[in-house]
């Protein structure tokens, strides 16, 4: 069974409004603020939805988010049933700071359909669309992985280029990969555009790797499932983390999840950009409206598009 099509416009709408909530704070240095402007709109929104919802991925456990906690029901509680993963304001910071790249997303599978990641870290490498199925694997080495990829895209390992979070931890991962001499684009934050930059055949990205967020892990694996790519995902865990990981039902805590795993069935993916990014534009101020961008995806029905959309003050 397939998500019915009426519901990508519904999410659109979802997560422009949770980017025009955020809106008057870019550039104002409070990425509290910001976030709690999207939480808002994003959560009306969604709760004027014809469906059985719940947040599987949100902004936290019950205890520690008032709104749009992990557990919450979302909609009309008529409707399809829909589990939902979202990430209000992917990059605080990037709002705050007014810089470009920040999104509000989200992304839905039917009830049972989306792995519920703890808000941990997670390990992930990811890549396009047209390779073989599973060539890439997180217990490989990096030489292997981009030998592999390498000829599996009939590519000079000098003409690879891959993704990497700008990070302390991530120093090991850039000296095999100058070693290698492949070409690096860092990234300062957005981890799910950052992964869902290798389908995307403008960015001339060919892998994503490292460590990031768990629940950004399960929203770049919603888009790369509608489009065709791979990601092989684990979480990073200390002893707190794996208590509750086991609480939520995940026995085997050294499992790698690769896409399928992770996304079950038709999928919807929506990101609307609040500060020009390199998918879609951001938030316009028109006056008495807003233009918002969004980039829409729906797996069963072969939608892949950027649109923009006008919403009155």
């Amino acid at each position: 069974m397939s998500i019915k099509k009426h519901y990508l416009d519904k999410f659109i709408r979802a997560t422009e409004q949770a980017a025009i909530g955020a809106y008057p704070f870019i550039g104002k240095g409070d990425k509290i603020a910001a976030d709690q402007g999207s939480v808002d709109k994003m959560r009306n929104e969604l709760n004027l939805i014809q469906m059985n919802g719940e947040v599987v991925i949100g902004e936290g456990e019950m205890d520690e988010a008032p709104m749009l906690y992990i557990g919450e029901k979302v909609g009309t509680k008529d409707g399809q049933s829909l589990d939902i993963a979202l990430d209000p304001l992917e990059c605080t910071n990037f709002v705050a700071k007014n810089l470009p790249n920040s999104f509000s997303m989200l992304a839905a599978c039917e009830k049972g359909n989306l792995f519920s990641a703890p808000d941990t870290y997670m390990e992930k490498i990811a890549i396009g669309q047209n390779l073989p199925k599973n060539l890439i694997d997180l217990d490989n080495t990096v030489e292997k992985n981009i030998k592999l990829l390498s000829d599996a895209k009939k590519k000079k390992i000098s003409d690879i280029t891959a993704c990497v979070l700008k990070r302390p931890r991530h120093d090991k991962i850039v000296r095999e990969l100058d070693k290698l001499k492949v070409k690096i684009q860092f990234i300062s934050d957005g981890d799910v555009s950052g992964a869902i930059s290798v389908a995307d055949p403008k960015t001339n990205i060919d892998v994503y790797l490292g460590i990031g967020g768990g629940p950004e892990g399960v929203l770049a694996a919603a888009a790369l499932s509608c489009l065709g790519g791979q990601i092989q995902t684990r979480l990073v865990l200390d002893k707190n983390e794996t208590l509750r990981a086991k609480k939520m039902g995940i026995s085997d805590i050294k499992k790698k999840y690769n896409i399928e795993d992770l996304i079950k069935g038709d999928v919807i993916f929506v990101a609307s950009a609040i500060t020009d990014g390199s998918i879609v534009n951001g938030v316009k101020d028109l006056g008495n409206k807003y233009e918002v961008s969004t980039f829409a995806l729906h797996k069963d029905q072969s939608i892949n598009k950027k649109v923009n959309n006008i919403h009155k003050k």
